[in-house]
C-alpha cells in the first residue's frame, strides 16, 4: 500500500516539477510570478487533446504540437503583456496584473473554442497495467513520470551546459551586467518565457492525460499549485521547483490514501506552509533571493 501510493505521488509530483519549472524560469529572469501560466497549461493540454482526437496522432506528436504553441503563446506574451511594461520601468505589480489579464483572456478563449465541458481522451487511448507485485503502474504514468524526467534532465543541460543557457543565468542576475558582455537581453527574455511556456503547455498534456479531464478552468487551481511549488523550493530555484513538485504529488496522494480524500489540496498546502516556517526563504533558497536558474 505504501509502495503502491508513494510511485503515485512521485508520479504526480513529476507533474507538478514540469509545471514549476516553468515559473521558476521566468522568476528568474524577470523576478516576477507569470500567472499566465495556468491558462497556457490549459491551452496545451486542449492543444494535445485536438491532436489526438482529430489528427489521430500518438502522445508524444501531441506532446511536441502542444510545447509549440506553448512556446508562440509565451512570445506573444512576453511581446504584448511584459516588454512594453518593462521598458517603462513600472513597478512589479503591473506586469503580474497583466500576466493575470492574459490568463483571464486564455480561458475565456477556450469556453468560446471549446465550450464549458469537461472533454476527456478517447477510451483506452493509453490502456495497459503493469504489476511489479508490490505496486502496479500504468502506461499513462509511464509516460507521464518518464517524459518529465526528460524535460527536465534536457533543461538542465541547456540552463548548465549550453551558451544560451549561460546568457539566461547571466541575465538573471543583471541584464545590465550581460547587455556589456554582448548578451541581447530582450532576446534572452523572449527565449527563456518561450521556454517556460513549452514546459506549461507540456504539463498540461500530461496531467490531462494522468486525469482524463481537460475543460477551460482547470489551469486556475493548478496555477496556484505550481506558485506554491515555486515558493516552497526557492523563488527561482530549478533545482528546488524539481524536489518541491515531488514533495506536492506525495502530499496529495498520502492525503487521498489515508482518509482525507476531500482536503487534499488542503493537506498538501498545510505541509507547505508548515515547511515554509521551518524555512521561509524555501528548501532551496538564499535568505536574499530565493535563489536563481
Amino acid at each position: 500500500m505504501f509502495l503502491q501510493q508513494l510511485v503515485n505521488g512521485l508520479t504526480l509530483g513529476s507533474l507538478y516539477a514540469v509545471l514549476a519549472i516553468g515559473l521558476t524560469l521566468v522568476f528568474g529572469v524577470l523576478n516576477i510570478i507569470n500567472m499566465a501560466h495556468g491558462g497556457i497549461f490549459m491551452i496545451g493540454a486542449f492543444v494535445g487533446l485536438f491532436m489526438v482526437t482529430v489528427f489521430d496522432v500518438n502522445i508524444f506528436v501531441a506532446l511536441i504540437v502542444a510545447m509549440a504553441v506553448g512556446a508562440i503563446l509565451g512570445y506573444l506574451l512576453e511581446f504584448v503583456a511584459l516588454r512594453p511594461l518593462r521598458k517603462k520601468k513600472v513597478s512589479h505589480l503591473a506586469p503580474l496584473i497583466s500576466t493575470i489579464g492574459v490568463s483571464i483572456f486564455l480561458e475565456s478563449l477556450a469556453l468560446l473554442l471549446w465550450g464549458p465541458q469537461t472533454r476527456s481522451f478517447p477510451p483506452d487511448y493509453i490502456g495497459g497495467l503493469i504489476d511489479f507485485g508490490a505496486f502496479k503502474i500504468s502506461m499513462v504514468q509511464i509516460i507521464g513520470l518518464g517524459v518529465s524526467v526528460v524535460l527536465m534532465l534536457i533543461l538542465n543541460i541547456v540552463i548548465k551546459k549550453t551558451k544560451i543557457g549561460k546568457a539566461i543565468r547571466a541575465v538573471s542576475m543583471s541584464t545590465e551586467t550581460a547587455a556589456l558582455f554582448g548578451i541581447n537581453p530582450t532576446m534572452i527574455i523572449s527565449v527563456t518565457v518561450m521556454i517556460a511556456s513549452a514546459l506549461g503547455a507540456a504539463a498540461g498534456v500530461l496531467v490531462g492525460l494522468s486525469f482524463n479531464a481537460i475543460e477551460p478552468t482547470m489551469g486556475v487551481i493548478i496555477g496556484f499549485k505550481g506558485l506554491a511549488v515555486l515558493i516552497l523550493g526557492g523563488l527561482g530555484n530549478i533545482t528546488g521547483a524539481m524536489v518541491g513538485g515531488f514533495i506536492l504529488g506525495v502530499a496529495e496522494i498520502f492525503s487521498v490514501a489515508y482518509g482525507a480524500s476531500t482536503f487534499r489540496d488542503a493537506v498538501a498546502f498545510g505541509l507547505i506552509i508548515l515547511l515554509l516556517f521551518w524555512r521561509p526563504q524555501g528548501l532551496f533558497g538564499s535568505k536574499d533571493k530565493g535563489g536563481r536558474p
